[in-house]
């Protein structure tokens, strides 16, 4: 090709594996385990689809965890209050 390849970032699946796609001749690409670059092929796909989807689930889960908790209307009765 005249131009070379322009890949571009077409899907975030997590934060360490992308899918990309070459603007001029429109190739597939994704991150494979060791960070290097191979042809997106239907099982890579698949994968990719998998990760996200358990990925999505963690991330969720983790920001429910951190959410703060709130005492108001709870059992603030049963609180020990030490004074000196």
């Amino acid at each position: 090709m005249v131009f070379g390849h322009d890949y571009k970032v077409t899907r975030q699946v997590t934060y360490h594996v992308q899918e990309y796609t070459c603007k001029n001749c429109k190739k597939e690409l994704t991150t494979n385990s060791n960070g290097n670059l191979i042809e997106l092929t239907p099982k890579f796909k698949e994968i990719n689809d998998v990760l996200e989807r358990i990925h999505h689930k963690r991330i969720v889960r983790i920001n429910k965890l951190k959410k703060p908790i709130s005492l108001k209307g709870r059992a603030e009765k049963n609180l020990l209050v030490f004074n000196h």
